[in-house]
């Protein structure tokens, strides 16, 4: 049977359904809540700077996470053909070298964007890009061990999101309480992270990536999950109390208490539980993000903690 050139192109090129597929929209959400919590948290009307926040919620979400899905994919699409062999780029749905020119092209987008935000969002950008490709491409490899991949992700899709946008709306730093707010809230997602690592257990292995589930196991790994996601939402309650902002730390020691009853729940099965707690804790956790955000936007707050 004769092949038309237009089939030839269909092969040699992604359809867009692959690039959506490459980008993973679903995994937006985290940096671009985060961002969402800085732009709150900096206290600055909204509609003062609503071209900035709307540019930084693109810059946080499609263009930077989308690249360093991209990155990740191509990266690890050896792992993939073991653990998801349906994903886009081993099921051939992502031709040829097409998943590595698509991270590339993002990247110098994310920069291009990054650039009508001021310089120091510019730098904030650099910085994520260089993590989301540290985290997958060698030599680096950030997530061939799971402490410091895990880091890596959970700073650049909570910390610097938060830090950014709270830079953007004001031109400058942000004051030390967002600083240490946007930090902990990273840490913590050092543990949602490890909840993914669950579903790859085998491939991991196979591949030598150590994840905490291979590293120490999947129950040592739930615990240790399950404590970094508390203890710097701990610390949150303390602080904002601390701050005279007792109704926004009882608020948020309530998000904390239901997450720890589900993780009593997850700790009991925790290779048959990880999705179904990374839906319910997850969404806790980020409800108390905001929460912490509204607080810090209301509060009357020093420059310093000291």
């Amino acid at each position: 049977m004769e092949i038309t050139r237009t089939e030839i192109l269909r092969r040699d090129w992604p359809g867009p359904s692959a690039v959506l597929a490459l980008l993973k929209p679903i995994t937006w959400f985290p940096p671009m809540w985060a961002y969402a919590c800085g732009v709150i948290s900096s206290g600055q009307p909204l509609s003062a700077a609503f071209i900035a926040a709307a540019l930084g919620v693109l810059l946080a979400g499609p263009l930077l996470c989308g690249t360093s899905q991209a990155v990740n994919d191509w990266f690890d699409r050896h792992v993939d053909a073991i653990n998801e062999p349906d994903r886009v780029i081993p099921s051939g749905r992502m031709p040829g070298r097409w998943g590595l020119y698509i991270a590339i092209l993002m990247s110098l987008l994310s920069m291009a964007v990054a650039s009508l935000l001021g310089p120091l969002v510019f730098i904030a950008a650099l910085v994520g890009l260089a993590l989301a490709w540290g985290y997958s491409a060698p030599p680096f490899r950030f997530k061939q061990n799971g402490w410091i991949g895990n880091a890596a992700v959970g700073l650049s899709y909570e910390t610097l999101p938060w830090i950014t946008a709270a830079t953007a709306m004001t031109g400058l730093m942000p004051a030390n309480p967002i600083l240490l707010v946007g930090l902990l809230y990273g840490i913590g997602a050092h543990g949602i992270l490890t909840l993914n690592d669950f579903k790859s257990i085998r491939g991991d292995s196979e591949m030598k990536i150590s994840t905490l589930p291979v590293l120490h196991g999947a129950q040592a790994a739930a615990r240790i999950a399950c404590i970094v996601m508390a203890l710097p939402q701990l610390t949150v309650v303390g602080l904002l109390a601390y701050w005279s902002l007792p109704y926004h730390a009882l608020a948020v020691g309530g998000l904390l208490t239901v997450q720890m009853v589900c993780m009593r729940r997850f700790l009991g099965d925790p290779v048959g539980r990880a999705v179904w707690y990374s839906a319910v804790g997850v969404g806790l956790y980020v409800t108390g993000m905001m929460v912490t955000a509204f607080g810090l936007r209301y509060a009357a707050l020093p420059p310093s903690l000291g």
